[in-house]
């Protein structure tokens, strides 16, 4: 089953996204899991928000364009 393109882009257009580590260029999209203080959350409990991103399909390195800037910042 071939997915549609959410684009009209002309993919001979575009350039391939390889893995950091080892160059691979198949990803799949994993859960970079964050917690959060019961004094920042809404309902007073600890939470726990998952954030899609991309890892490697070959090595599971996950990109440092494919993490959120605030989780850049914090590793």
């Amino acid at each position: 089953m071939q997915q549609q393109q959410p684009y009209n882009i002309d993919l001979s257009q575009t350039t391939p996204v390889h893995c950091e580590k080892c160059h691979h260029e198949h990803f799949i999209e994993v859960l970079l899991m964050r917690k959060l203080s019961p004094m920042l959350s809404p309902t007073g409990q600890p939470a726990l928000i998952p954030i899609p991103v991309y890892a490697c399909n070959k090595c599971g390195n996950v990109n440092e364009e494919f993490l959120p800037k605030e989780a850049n910042e914090s590793l």
